[in-house]
């Protein structure tokens, strides 16, 4: 440790002795650097300060009802997207940028500047944006501020009307080619249809359901035809032992009024109203005898009627039957009567559906072919319609959506700050620059001075030597006052520190004209 400390000092003793070097590098780079530094040109900074409102009270609201889109990831794109080359255009047309530009390379110069300063940052979760520019024009760099809030406003907000637009052409364009393809697709079907309008399955099923199910119904009505059959032959043998047995007793026919006929009613109520008549007129009255020639014509078509009825009986007919009183015999014709008509109703079902299976089973290798070609057009038309309704209902929800973002707007912007022309310059970093370009002048002396030390030694101690030459040091000799030596590094010592003085003073001078602005650059620029 102690061999690098006597190093170090060794080091330092060499640039001490070459410091003449730290005095010609300092006057070469700090006045020429601080002259530069004084030279550039003010800038002035303009900013603005916009809060993105994205909390609509529309948006829950409409929540399910229409396309929802997140406003916060669409204003992040906008902010990455304002710096493209459209915006910088459009920024320097508002700002009449483009017309200082005389040739395509100086446009492409103020494009670039203006993305090189034009500063966006975000505040984090509160939505605050700040646009900040520095230009050597105040009213400038208000402009530029100025026309980017714009341009960020208005990018936004016509971003979702442009949205809305490129949806509902979209949406428009899909939904006039499937209702093309859907009128196709129902033409087919309908000339299908057509053509094959006696075979298509109904309802109940395809082909071999039908088949199957048609079979079963034949099987059904065969047995409900045997079942009657059966009855019918039980009702009639009991219908014949019935007669047999009352044909002896209570309906056998003893006289004429035992026998009721058709005209028994009429009869009955003239032989009343003629009673009424004769308790009131004559013989002679004009309705009595009416009364009477009715009487006398019923009684004879009553007679007639019996007479026919008692030829019949004779003869074995069943007209006895239907005329008979006794109320077993009544309902037991009444059940074969009606035993008759269903089983004739039955036979003509059954022969229908005989007819139906026969039909069917003589088609039994072009229906199924019929039937997969109707199941594949009907496959394609519901698909199509399925899109159609859903392309349907998706317009209606994006109309429905571009009519909340054109009443009211999901985003709103409020400009916190405005931008406003300062009135005084916020750069260059002049001191900043000064204490760079002292700190260069003084780094490049040391370390020439550093160099030359090591080219051109000059042993500063017995160490150093010893290490230099090999040889032992035994002693060391002052050098005497009578050569002068003292007094000549007492003077450069003095021409270094009065150089250095000099130079900061020089400093002080360079930022006492940027300190005091105005109490030195206005006399200065009032006769200047």
């Amino acid at each position: 440790m102690q061999e690098i400390l006597e190093e170090i000092i060794d080091y330092l003793k060499g640039i001490w002795i070459k410091r003449r070097y730290i005095i010609i590098s300092t006057w070469l780079i700090c006045p020429v650097g601080w002259y530069f530094v004084a030279a550039m040109p003010d800038v002035y900074k303009s900013d603005a300060r916009v809060y993105v409102d994205t909390q609509s009270l529309l948006r829950p609201l409409l929540r399910g009802l229409t396309v929802e889109t997140n406003p916060d990831t669409q204003i992040r794109l906008m902010v990455k997207t304002l710096l493209s080359r459209p915006n910088l255009e459009r920024i320097s047309r508002m700002t009449d940028l483009d017309v200082q530009a005389t040739n395509t390379e100086q446009y492409e110069a103020i494009i670039k500047r203006l993305k090189e300063n034009i500063k966006i940052s975000s505040a984090g979760r509160e939505n605050i944006y700040t646009l900040a520019i520095e230009d050597k024009d105040p009213e400038m760099a208000k402009s530029i501020v100025q026309s980017a809030l714009t341009v960020f406003i208005e990018n936004t907000l016509g971003e979702t009307r442009s949205d809305s637009d490129s949806a509902q052409k979209f949406l428009n364009t899909q939904l006039k080619e499937y209702e093309n393809r859907l009128s196709a697709a129902e033409s087919r079907l309908t000339d299908f249809k057509q053509k094959y309008s006696g075979v298509l399955p109904d309802q109940s099923g395809g082909f071999y359901n039908k088949l199957s199910s048609t079979k079963e119904k034949l099987k059904a009505i065969e047995l409900e035809l045997l079942e009657n059959k059966t009855k019918l032959k039980s009702a009639k043998e009991q219908l014949t032992q019935s007669i047999a047995s009352s044909s002896a007793g209570e309906n056998k026919i003893k006289n004429d009024s035992s026998i009721q006929t058709t005209y028994d009613a009429r009869i009955s109520d003239l032989e009343a109203q003629f009673d009424g008549l004769t308790l009131r007129y004559t013989d002679k009255h004009p309705d009595v005898i009416e009364v009477t020639r009715s009487l006398e014509h019923l009684n004879k078509q009553r007679s007639t009627e019996i007479e026919n009825y008692l030829a019949a009986t004779k003869d074995g007919g069943t007209n006895y039957n239907s005329l008979n009183k006794n109320p077993v015999i009544q309902e037991v014709q009444i059940q074969v009567n009606q035993l008759e008509n269903l089983i004739a109703s039955l036979n003509v079902r059954a022969h229908d559906y005989r007819q139906r299976v026969q039909d069917l089973e003589s088609k039994i290798h072009t229906l199924p072919e019929i039937e997969a070609e109707l199941v594949a057009l009907n496959r394609g038309y519901e698909i199509t319609k399925s899109k159609y309704e859903d392309l349907l209902a998706r317009k209606e929800t994006a109309q429905l959506a571009q009519q909340a973002d054109e009443t009211t707007d999901k985003i709103q912007f409020r400009v916190i700050d405005p931008p406003r022309a300062a009135t005084k310059p916020s750069g260059p970093a002049r001191f900043v620059f000064f204490g760079i370009v002292t700190i260069l002048g003084v780094g490049v002396g040391v370390g020439l001075s550093l160099l030359m030390s090591q080219l051109t030694p000059v042993a500063t101690s017995t160490t150093q030597l010893n290490k230099a030459t090999g040889v032992p040091i035994f002693g060391v000799v002052s050098a005497n006052q009578n050569l002068g030596l003292q007094k000549w590094h007492k003077r450069k010592t003095l021409i270094f520190v009065g150089s250095n003085l000099l130079l900061l003073g020089l400093l002080m001078m360079f930022m006492s004209y940027f300190l005091f602005a105005d109490a030195i650059q206005a006399p200065l620029k009032r006769i200047f």
